[in-house]
């Protein structure tokens, strides 16, 4: 019997009528499927080959992954020789939607089905409006660090030896050397994890689970599994006390920017899918807000939002991930104490008694309308308010000693002119400096009466100014910062920044009042170690921590939950370290590595030991920014120079898709539809030109 030509298997693997085996791993059943396929075939076709030989199953969710190219084949319509798939090519026929183990910014691990098929970029928004969380472009997935680089200064802390401090970094040094705005939507750093505590159990949702509203309400198609939403719901809305010990493995604490640099190379790329990135099934992903660009937060509608936002904070100063003093630490301590009392009742209500939801809403309404009307005792529409006081003044320079100096200085508009005196105002001031635009820092000590506003105007042009009062400091505080916004204190926006700062105030000021501090009655474990960072725990006994935490708990008392964490999170905001992610980078032509940070409005270059600020570049210069693929470096054009660097820490896509993600949130307004533009996000952080 002749066999028929059409069987004879070529060199090249094919057959004589141009077909050949295409060898596929079906991996939910785990074996081995080879179809006879020809080039011409597309890939939609095979996929249809294929589950005709299988079992009867839904196969709806299933597509093909190949392995040796990194790549998922997701055209159905492209051939295989489109896709240049060949005869030796394996594939595998795998879900597209897989398990992983989510960690969110409260330490709290979930098990939930993502796309590992799509862009990161759409998986975070997906698994964003399953938890209801708005505005998901502000997160995306980071890498949990890896344990190597700081192995050696954990196992000597561990066996009693010191451990020393951000290597060598100096204790006191600046902590305004980052310039940054204080503003309410600026930047991020990435943050790391917390102090190990008891455990809580790993979460995970059930499979019946489905998409939820923005809001945080189950959808229609939920309804079977409404008990195992709410009570998800709820533990992200009223985080557990401590984290699971699973959760505290491998946590880092960065002793120098050097590492913290490391640890930001470690966000995933939102332009590709989570195989591509090789992350598989059921591995552990840190869900994190990458952009500290907090847009629309509404306790109305943000509960769960605005608690994640709130434990970031907290674990981020638990670490020592961000400076801050002793005062601002009680104080933190204080919120977090008042936040946690309020917040074992899940059904406290922030608003006023009796108020159903359409009462909030037309209260809301109120409120935004009445903020478009003039500040009270601004009748007049032609006079322009201003201040004038007589304040103390540093313009700080290399080798100089810090004196301070006392001058006359008006405050109109956007401007701050300085005089010598009172007396000669109407003479040529000694400076006149535009504050649009500029960065402006608290240096505030209350147990000190040290009220100070530090400005980096444009031109690298830097004055300290010292207030004599908290009053004084409040308005001043106010207006600088509306300046550098382009806002005058003429803007309703005034009265209310005027309010945050004095409230800011007060909560520090209410450590030093001379009130008997009383421990809570539902707090019977007090544990203050789990309201400072180990800073303070070695600095002071763990009785004088508590006595400092409860007389400052007695100014926020009063606070509701959401009240609290708002409070914590204005605070936080405005620290001056708040908001910045570092990179290692070497400048073209320099033979030493710098430091690099992103901001939200600016780049900054930093000495790598010091921290200390030493050029800014702000985005509203910025004329171009791109990478130059062959050589890896990022190109950042501006109007008078040209930077390019290559980054050492991290891909230099990541540091290219920071400054494009927050040109891309700078864009978000009221008056614009909020439907997220992937395409302009792409184009703003893909890195092409």
């Amino acid at each position: 019997m002749e066999r028929d030509p059409h069987m004879f298997k070529l060199p090249d693997g094919k057959y004589a009528d141009g077909s050949w085996e295409l060898n596929i791993h079906v991996t939910d059943l785990d074996i081995k499927k080879t179809l006879r396929v020809t080039g011409d075939q597309h890939i939609g076709g095979v996929m249809l080959k294929l589950v005709e030989e299988l079992d009867q199953t839904d196969w709806s969710d299933h597509a093909f992954w190949w392995p040796e190219k990194n790549e998922w084949l997701m055209r159905t319509r492209s051939t295989l020789d489109q896709c240049h798939v060949q005869a030796d090519a394996t594939l595998e026929f795998t879900p597209m939607h897989k398990y992983l183990r989510v960690q969110m910014p409260d330490m709290q691990i979930i098990e939930m089905k993502v796309d590992f098929s799509g862009l990161v970029f759409n998986a975070v928004q997906e698994l964003a409006k399953d938890i209801g969380i708005r505005h998901p472009e502000e997160m995306s997935f980071l890498r949990k660090p890896i344990v190597t680089s700081l192995k050696h200064r954990k196992q000597s802390g561990a066996n009693g030896r010191k451990v020393s401090g951000a290597n060598g970094r100096k204790k006191s040094r600046d902590r305004d050397s980052m310039a940054s705005s204080n503003s309410n939507d600026a930047a991020s750093m990435g943050s790391m994890d917390g102090i190990a505590a008891p455990q809580t159990p790993t979460r995970r949702l059930s499979p019946a689970v489905q998409r939820t509203g923005y809001n945080g309400s189950p959808s229609m198609n939920s309804a079977g599994s409404l008990d195992s939403f709410e009570l998800l719901n709820t533990s992200l809305v009223n985080s557990p006390a401590q984290p699971s010990k699973e959760a505290m493995d491998g946590v880092l604490r960065p002793s120098s920017y050097r590492e913290k640099a490391t640890i930001n190379g470690g966000w995933l790329d939102s332009s590709k899918s989570l195989m591509q990135q090789g992350i598989n099934e059921r591995d552990v992903l840190l869900l994190r807000f990458k952009y500290y660009a907090f847009y629309d937060l509404d306790p109305q509608q943000d509960a769960i939002r605005i608690n994640q936002i709130y434990e970031q904070a907290r674990w981020s100063l638990l670490n020592d991930e961000i400076d801050c003093t002793e005062e601002e630490m009680i104080m933190f301590a204080a919120l977090q104490l008042q936040a946690s009392l309020r917040g074992d009742s899940p059904t406290e209500n922030d608003g006023p008694e009796g108020q159903d939801d359409i009462d909030k809403a037309l209260n809301s309404l109120q409120v935004t309308l009445e903020g478009t009307t003039m500040n009270p005792g601004q009748s007049d529409i032609t006079s322009v308010p201003e201040l004038n006081d007589s304040l103390k003044f540093f313009r700080p320079k290399k080798f100089t000693l810090k004196s301070m100096k006392r001058g006359y200085f008006i405050f109109r508009d956007t401007h701050l002119t300085q005089y010598k005196s009172s007396d000669d105002t109407s003479g040529t001031p000694v400076q006149k400096l535009n504050l649009k635009g500029c960065e402006v820092s608290p240096d505030v000590n209350i147990s000190g009466g040290k009220f100070g506003i530090k400005l980096l105007a444009e031109g690298q042009t830097e004055l300290w100014l010292r207030c004599d009062t908290a009053e004084q400091y409040s308005k001043w505080m106010a207006a600088c910062r509306l300046a550098s916004k382009g806002k005058t204190m003429a803007d309703s926006t005034y009265n209310t920044e005027l309010q945050s700062i004095q409230a800011f105030l007060a909560m520090q000021q209410g450590s030093h009042n001379s009130v008997t501090p009383t421990m809570p009655s539902d707090v019977p474990d007090f544990q203050p170690e789990s309201f400072v960072s180990q800073r303070y725990l070695k600095k002071y006994k763990r009785s004088q921590i508590a006595t400092k935490i409860l007389e400052a708990h007695g100014s926020v008392r009063i606070q509701t939950t959401s009240q609290s964490k708002m409070s914590f999170i204005r605070a936080w905001q405005a620290l001056p370290e708040y908001g910045i992610t570092y990179f290692v980078v070497k400048f073209r032509n320099s033979k030493k590595e710098e430091l690099f940070g992103v901001a939200h409005n600016r780049l900054i270059k930093f000495d790598i030991n010091s921290g200390d600020s030493q050029k800014t570049w702000r985005y509203s210069t910025m004329t171009a920014w791109h990478v130059n693929w062959e050589v890896k470096e990022v190109m950042v054009e501006m109007e008078e120079e040209k930077i390019q660097f290559s980054c050492h820490s991290a891909d230099c896509k990541i540091v290219h898709e920071f400054i494009g993600g927050y040109i891309f949130l700078s864009m978000r307004s009221p008056d614009q539809n909020q439907t997220l533009n992937e395409e302009l996000f792409m184009k703003l952080t893909g890195g092409w030109v």
